[in-house]
């Protein structure tokens, strides 16, 4: 039993920070139309925040604070440098998303030393919960992003700039004819799905280690998570994170790992056959 607990209470704290990276990642592909192949080593720049934070000022709280400042100003700068030049071309937007992705990990990989940099968590520490012991930091995480998600909720469906976002990425066009800055929406909603990446980053590491693949092992499951919950509304993507992450931290405790990835992807397969446009995507079927 007290197996079990440990197991579900990690699988909850791990699903959470793929729900950020899902939400972040849904963001940005309805404004671009295409994945963006460089949301894994956004996650590694809000890592290296906390990261430096801990070397510098001997705590990962100020860089988790202030990563998804710098990363959604690092997306902002990507997308209206480099990204912006290929909307309408989802080839290119692949092509130069995984090159971003590529030059960020490979300068990490040549400024590490070592392979792995541990990250101690701001609030350390254990609780019970029947004869489990759990990670504070674990709870601290699951919370965090529960506070997290309601505000995007908030700002997404409560406030004036949600609804601008939602207008533009319904109707660019006629979005613009209404006066919309459509140009400036987008380069905000790149940052605000970057800002999402590096926040995730930022929290997950003490839980891992920095290391230049961190975001990596993320991408595909955040891919899978976005095309099977659907785009277009804030429930889709959610639901999707919960699903793929639920699945991957708990099936392997009766399967080899390797097999419940197979079975996921499968899975993922059969239902967006049956569903192209996902569970939840406004006018999919």
């Amino acid at each position: 039993m007290d197996t079990a607990i440990r197991a579900v209470f990690d699988t909850l704290s791990l699903t959470s920070i793929l729900v950020l990276l899902v939400l972040g990642m849904a963001v940005i592909v309805s404004m671009m139309r295409v994945f963006n192949l460089c949301h894994g080593e956004l996650v590694l720049l809000g890592a290296a925040c906390s990261l430096l934070s801990e070397r510098w000022f001997g705590s990962a709280l100020v860089g988790m604070l202030l990563a998804p400042f710098v990363v959604g100003l690092i997306g902002f700068a990507l997308e209206r440098s480099i990204i912006s030049r290929f909307t309408g071309r989802p080839a290119g937007a692949l092509l130069a998303t995984f090159a971003i992705g590529l030059i960020i990990r490979e300068i990490t990989r040549a400024r590490m030393t070592v392979q792995a940099l541990p990250v101690t968590p701001p609030i350390d520490g254990t609780f019970a919960v029947g004869g489990a012991l759990l990670s504070t930091w674990r709870l601290v995480l699951i919370v965090a992003v529960l506070v997290i998600l309601f505000g995007c909720w908030l700002l997404v469906s409560r406030t004036d700039i949600g609804l601008r976002v939602r207008a533009t990425l319904d109707n660019p066009g006629l979005a613009e004819a209404a006066g919309i800055p459509t140009r400036l929406v987008f380069s905000g909603t790149y940052a605000f799905g970057a800002a999402l990446a590096g926040l995730a980053g930022a929290l997950i590491v003490p839980v891992q280690t920095f290391y230049p693949d961190l975001g990596v092992q993320y991408l595909v499951r955040s891919f899978i998570a976005v095309m099977l919950g659907g785009l277009g509304t804030f429930l889709g993507p959610i639901f999707g994170a919960g699903t793929i992450g639920v699945a991957s931290g708990l099936l392997p405790l009766w399967i080899d790992g390797y097999i419940t990835d197979v079975i996921i992807i499968v899975a993922a397969i059969v239902v967006m056959r049956v569903r192209p446009a996902g569970l939840f995507s406004r006018g999919g079927s």
